[in-house]
């Protein structure tokens, strides 16, 4: 396997090859490259010229690179192939989790199309059910395919059925123990099985301490549940603790991937799920609502700027330090709120309550302000202006950065508790928020000591 990088020439040269039917010479090139690899040249051709580089594929390596392809890309590769190709091509060489994630793609129509081609019907069976669960949920993310053995099995009969099972199975993580009705009961150990005799059952060897999920638990706690137990395959049971289907990490990847994009774009004002590719009115749509928010907190924010336009006529000095006091406000306020919704989204708040996280951010919102108020205070009093400003600016940024530090912790906080994703609390809204306020809090204090020593 070659260390790849795409580069213009090398996609120039594989089109070349392309349009001169150079099949040979594609297929060595393909061969040195992994599925990713393959899937990130796609990007890069027309859906003619694609299909020309799957049929060249064995199948394992076609549905892997399929799998590899960006969500939109392959939407538009698998409505140009037939159901039965699709089914044949791709759908029978994938794990069922893929498989699935594949057909979710896909209209009802065209999914009962391709699983009616599908010559396994157990395996299109599995597909199905698949299909059936939310695809944010433990069974949404789950593949069917899995080592199990019953714990009243001796070992010879143990090792007789995995064989059997490991032919379907890429990679074994664990071999899970369940009982006549299914139910899950623990995990066997390879090396136990093999160091016992024969005459023993699984039952006596088996460890019974097995963290498992229901199958209606949400993608993210799946993956906090994995993260924090270092597991690299997770069990799924139904309701009653069958067993019935297993996570695998590069699974849970996928989504710790996807929420940080999810968050990332809430941090950053956008309200729906965009990619590059989208279309003009998605972006659109995706971004004006907090434009909106921030143009609202624009206008409230002149209005209270308004409401000081007595002091400002007098005492226009005032105004050369608005900008800063609004930056600081709005830089603390994400300080505070991105530390607050990173724990949240990785489970690590602990069980402090709400009022001792706010006392610790209270107690760090201090140093920082009496190191920055100090800052300032300094700085003015080095550029000679007049005393009263120097107080204010000083006694403003002290105020306005505990404010907005202890702003930025509760409103996550807040936001959690009522079941609303915390990450809408790192970007503009708290940016607007201390912006309003803050630029209250400063013609406040400056009206009043102003009006004390003047």
């Amino acid at each position: 396997m070659v260390n790849f990088e795409l580069t213009r020439e090398y996609i120039e040269n594989l089109r070349s090859l392309i349009a001169g039917k150079d099949e040979e010479t594609i297929s060595a090139l393909l061969e040195e490259l992994h599925p990713a690899d393959i899937a990130e040249i796609y990007e890069e051709l027309t859906i003619d010229e694609a299909k020309s580089l799957y049929f060249l594929m064995d199948d394992d390596t076609a549905a892997d690179v399929l799998t590899e392809l960006e969500e939109d890309d392959r939407k538009k590769f698998l409505t140009s192939l037939p159901s039965e190709v699709i089914a044949k091509r791709f759908i029978d060489k994938m794990d069922s989790d893929d498989a699935a994630d594949v057909l979710g793609e896909l209209d009802d129509e065209r999914q009962r199309e391709v699983l009616s081609h599908i010559e396994d019907v157990s395996a299109a069976g599995d597909i199905a059910d698949l299909l059936a669960y939310d695809e944010d949920t433990a069974g949404g993310l789950m593949a069917k395919e899995l080592i199990k053995v019953k714990e009243n099995w001796s070992i010879p009969t143990c090792l007789r059925s995995m064989r059997r099972q490991a032919e379907e199975v890429d990679e074994v993580y664990y071999v899970y123990v369940v009982d006549n009705d299914g139910l899950l009961k623990g995990t066997l150990s390879l090396k136990r099985m093999l160091l016992s005799s024969v005459d023993i059952t699984v039952k006596d060897i088996y460890n019974e301490d097995v963290i498992s999920v229901k199958v209606d638990v949400e993608s993210e706690e799946v993956s906090n549940i994995m993260d924090k137990y270092d597991l690299v395959a997770l069990p799924v049971i139904d309701s009653v603790g069958r067993l019935v289907g297993r996570i695998t990490i590069d699974d849970v990847v996928d989504v710790m991937r996807e929420e940080a994009e999810k968050d990332y774009q809430l941090a950053s004002g956008i309200t729906e799920d965009v990619e590059l590719s989208d279309g003009v009115w998605h972006h659109t749509r995706a971004r004006i609502p907090w434009l909106l928010i921030g143009l609202v907190g624009g206008i409230l924010g002149s209005h209270v700027v308004e409401s000081f336009e007595g002091i400002l006529k007098v005492y226009t000095q005032i105004a050369f330090f608005m900008p800063l006091i609004a930056a600081m406000g709005g830089n603390v306020g994400i300080q505070s709120s991105a530390i607050i919704v990173q724990s949240i989204a990785s489970g690590s708040m602990g069980l402090e309550k709400t009022w001792v996280k706010l006392l610790k951010e209270l107690s760090i919102a201090i140093i920082n302000a009496t190191v920055l108020s100090g800052l300032i205070f300094a700085y003015t009093k080095f550029m000679g202006l007049d005393n009263a400003l120097t107080a204010t600016v000083g006694v403003a940024m002290f105020s306005v950065v505990v404010f907005a530090s202890l702003f930025g912790t509760f409103i996550p906080l807040l936001l959690n508790r009522l079941k609303i994703d915390p990450a809408v609390a790192t970007g503009p809204f708290i940016t607007t928020t201390n912006d309003i306020i803050g630029m209250f809090i400063y013609f406040s204090i400056a009206t009043m000591l102003f009006t004390a020593l003047h």
